[in-house]
C-alpha cells in the first residue's frame, strides 16, 4: 500500500497565484471568481478524487507550502484547474485520477483509525498492510471507528466519494450491534426513533432493538444515519446501560457478513461505481 506523503526540507519560495490565470494556461490555476465560474474545478477536490488526502488536508498542505505546479508553490486554495498536470505534492507529480476503489475492512478493537499516532498506539495502517492486495492504492478511511469499537471500516483512494459518505445530509444509514449491561425496555429503546438530546447534543433519529440476552447482560442492534463522535455509546450510556461490546455491522449497502477479523475485500468495480454515481447525483438534488 502507498504510504503517505511527507513534507520535504529546502522548501522552494511560494509563489503568490492571484492574478496569474490571466496568463496561465486553461490547465492553470484561476484565483479570481468572475460573474461566471471558473473552469475546472478547485485544486482541493481533483487532488481528493485522487486520492492524495481529503480536501481539508489538502487545503492544510497548500499553507504548508507541499503542493506546486510547474514548480511554483502554491499559496491558496482558491486555485481552479481543469487537469493536474504540472501538480506536485512534495515533489512528486500526481498521477492520473485513478477509478474509485472501495474496501470493507473487519477492523478488531485496539486500533485508531489514523495513519500515525503521536503516543505510539497501533493503528489500522500496520494492520492493514498484510490485509489489503499489493496493488491496493492509497486508501482514507470513510469515517472512523474509535479504539475500542469494531467491525466494518471502509477504505476508498476517492477522496469525493468519502466526503459524500460522511456528510449527515447523506442519510446513509450504519447498523451498530452492542453488548451492553443494564436494565433497558424496549419501549424506551423505541422513543430513540424521535431523536434525543444529551448535554446539549441532538442525535437525529435511531432504530434500536432488543436482541437476546442473559439477565442484564443484553445485545442491541441500532441503526443510525448520522454518524456522529461516538453517538452509539454515548446515547447507550445515557440510558444506564455499560458498553461492553461494539461493532458495525453494515455502512449503506455495504455488509460485514462473515469477513474474518483483520482482513479486507474488495466491493466489486461496477458495484462501487453504481454506488458512487448514485450517491454523487442524490446529493447535488
Amino acid at each position: 500500500m502507498a504510504q503517505p506523503h511527507r513534507p520535504r526540507s529546502g522548501k522552494p519560495e511560494k509563489t503568490p497565484t492571484s492574478g496569474a490565470s490571466a496568463h496561465a494556461p486553461a490547465s492553470g490555476p484561476s484565483t479570481e471568481r468572475s460573474a461566471d465560474r471558473p473552469e475546472g474545478d478547485r485544486i482541493a477536490k481533483l487532488l481528493a478524487r485522487a486520492g492524495i488526502a481529503s480536501r481539508r488536508e489538502i487545503e492544510r498542505m497548500i499553507d504548508d507550502g507541499r503542493i506546486a505546479l510547474d514548480g511554483k508553490l502554491l499559496d491558496t486554495p482558491a486555485t481552479f484547474l481543469t487537469t493536474l498536470t504540472g501538480i506536485t505534492v512534495d515533489g512528486k507529480p500526481v498521477g492520473k485520477i485513478e477509478a474509485a476503489r472501495l474496501f470493507i475492512f473487519n477492523k478488531p478493537t485496539g486500533l485508531l483509525t489514523a495513519e500515525r499516532d503521536m503516543a505510539g498506539r497501533p493503528t489500522i495502517y500496520a494492520a492493514l498492510t498484510n490485509a489489503l492486495p499489493k496493488d491496493a492504492p492509497r486508501l482514507m478511511p470513510v469515517g472512523r471507528l474509535d479504539m475500542n469499537t469494531e467491525g466494518l471500516l471502509l477504505l476508498t483512494n476517492d477522496g469525493e466519494l468519502k466526503r459524500a459518505m460522511e456528510l449527515p445530509s447523506s442519510g446513509i444509514p450504519r447498523t451498530y450491534r452492542a453488548r451492553a449491561f443494564g436494565d433497558v425496555t424496549q419501549a424506551q429503546l423505541e422513543e430513540l426513533m424521535m431523536g434525543i438530546t444529551i448535554d446539549g447534543m441532538h442525535y437525529g433519529r435511531i432504530n434500536a432493538n432488543l436482541e437476546r440476552g442473559a439477565g442484564r447482560n443484553k445485545w442491541i442492534e441500532m441503526i443510525i444515519s448520522e454518524g456522529k463522535n461516538r453517538e452509539v455509546r454515548i446515547v447507550l450510556e445515557h440510558l444506564g446501560l455499560e458498553v461492553s461490546r461494539l461493532m458495525r455491522t453494515t455502512y449503506g449497502p455495504f455488509e460485514l457478513g462473515d469477513l474474518p477479523r483483520g482482513t479486507a475485500a474488495e466491493i466489486p468495480q461496477s458495484q462501487v461505481e453504481k454506488f458512487r454515481k448514485d450517491l454523487l447525483r442524490d446529493i447535488k438534488k
